[in-house]
C-alpha cells in the first residue's frame, strides 16, 4: 500500500471514529432528556414550623413527611424559630419553588397574615397545623389542631385537683400564638365556672411570658418567686415551659411545694409527671395532627371538599398514667 493510500485509509478511520463518538454522545444526551421528561418534576409541599427546639413541632413535620412521601410528594421542611419575618421569607421561597401546598405553624398568629396573603395571590393553598392564623384577609383552607380551649379547661381541672380547690396560681404564657390564647382562655374560664358551681377559690395572681421555652420560663419562674412568695401553683402552657419552671423551683428549694400543670405530653414531660415533678398534662397528639393535615391537603388537591377546621381532643395525663406507660 502506498503512503497516499495509507493516509486515505487513516483519514477515513478518523472520520468514522469522530462521527461514531459524536453520535454516541448525542444519543446519551437524548436518552437522559427523555428520561428526565418521563419522570416529570417532583411534586413538593412546603412546611414551616414554629421551632425545631420543641419536639412537638418536629413530630408534626416528621409525620407530614412520611404521609407526603407515601403520596408521592417531597416535603421541604424549614423552621421559623419564633421569627415571623424569617417565616415570611420561607413562604416566599416556597412560592418561588412553586410548591403544591404550604403548611404553617405560625410564629405569630397575626403577623403571619402577610405571608399567607402572598401565597393566596400566587394561587398556592395554605394549611395551618397546631397554631392558627387570626389575621383578617388571610385565607387558610384547613386548620388542624389540638382542641386547645378544651385542653386549657382540663389543665384547670388538674390544678384544682392538685391544690384541693384553694390557692394562688400564675400562668407562664406565650400570647403571640393562637393555640396558647385558647389554652389560657379555657384555663381561666374553667376556674371561674368552678368557683361559681363548687366553691373553688383559686386566684390567678400573675401572668408572665415564658415564650414556650425552657430557659425563658426558668427566668420567669424566678421572677414569680420574688414577687409572689406565697404562690401555690403554676400553669405552664407547654412542656418546655413546665420543665424550665420545675428547674427554677428546684434551684430555689421549693420543688414539690408549688404544683405545676403543663401541656403537651412530650416524652420528657411524661417522665416528669411520672416522677412527680409535674402534676399533670393535657396531652396532645402531634403525629395525628400531621397525618390529618396531609390528608386534608390530598383531598383538596384532588378536588374534594375539606372542613375549615379539624380539632383533636386532649387527654389528661397524671402520675398514675405515667406509672403504667410502657413508652417511658
Amino acid at each position: 500500500m502506498s503512503i497516499r493510500s495509507l493516509g486515505l485509509v487513516l483519514c477515513m478511520v478518523c472520520v468514522w471514529s469522530g462521527c461514531s463518538g459524536s453520535a454516541t454522545k448525542d444519543n446519551v444526551t437524548k436518552a437522559d432528556s427523555t428520561k428526565a421528561k418521563s419522570s416529570g418534576p417532583t411534586k413538593q409541599i412546603g412546611i414551616s414550623i414554629l421551632t425545631t427546639a420543641n419536639p412537638f413541632f418536629v413530630e408534626i413535620s416528621d409525620s407530614v413527611k412520611q404521609a407526603a412521601q407515601e403520596a408521592g410528594y417531597e416535603l421541604i421542611s424549614v423552621s421559623g424559630e419564633y421569627d415571623a419575618n424569617k417565616q415570611q421569607n420561607q413562604v416566599k421561597d416556597f412560592i418561588v419553588q412553586k410548591v403544591a401546598a404550604i403548611i404553617l405553624t405560625p410564629c405569630d398568629s397575626r403577623a403571619v397574615g402577610t405571608a399567607i396573603e402572598e401565597a393566596n395571590a400566587a394561587g398556592i393553598p395554605v394549611f395551618t397545623a397546631d397554631i392558627a392564623s387570626i389575621a383578617p384577609g388571610a385565607k387558610v383552607v384547613t386548620h388542624v389542631a389540638t382542641d386547645n380551649y378544651s385542653g386549657g379547661r382540663q389543665a384547670a381541672i388538674a390544678m384544682i385537683e392538685a391544690l384541693g380547690g384553694q390557692g394562688k396560681v400564675a400562668i407562664l404564657d406565650f400570647p403571640q400564638v393562637e393555640s396558647v390564647m385558647l389554652r389560657t382562655k379555657g384555663f381561666r374560664e374553667e376556674l371561674e365556672e368552678q368557683k361559681k358551681a363548687k366553691g373553688v377559690s383559686i386566684e390567678i395572681v400573675a401572668v408572665l411570658p415564658g415564650d414556650a421555652a425552657k430557659d425563658k420560663s426558668y427566668k420567669a419562674t424566678q421572677d414569680l418567686l420574688q414577687s409572689h412568695p406565697d404562690l401555690n401553683g403554676i400553669f405552664a402552657i407547654n412542656d418546655p415551659s413546665a420543665l424550665g419552671c420545675y428547674a427554677a423551683l428546684e434551684n430555689a428549694g421549693v420543688a414539690g411545694k408549688i404544683k405545676i400543670v403543663g401541656f403537651d405530653g412530650q416524652i420528657d414531660g411524661k417522665r416528669a409527671i411520672r416522677d412527680g415533678k409535674i402534676y399533670a398534662d393535657p396531652i396532645q397528639f402531634p403525629v395525628r395532627i400531621g397525618q390529618e393535615t396531609m390528608a386534608s391537603i390530598l383531598k383538596y388537591l384532588n378536588g374534594q371538599e375539606v372542613p375549615a377546621e379539624i380539632l383533636i381532643p386532649t387527654a389528661l395525663y397524671r402520675q398514675s398514667d405515667g406509672n403504667s406507660d410502657p413508652s417511658l
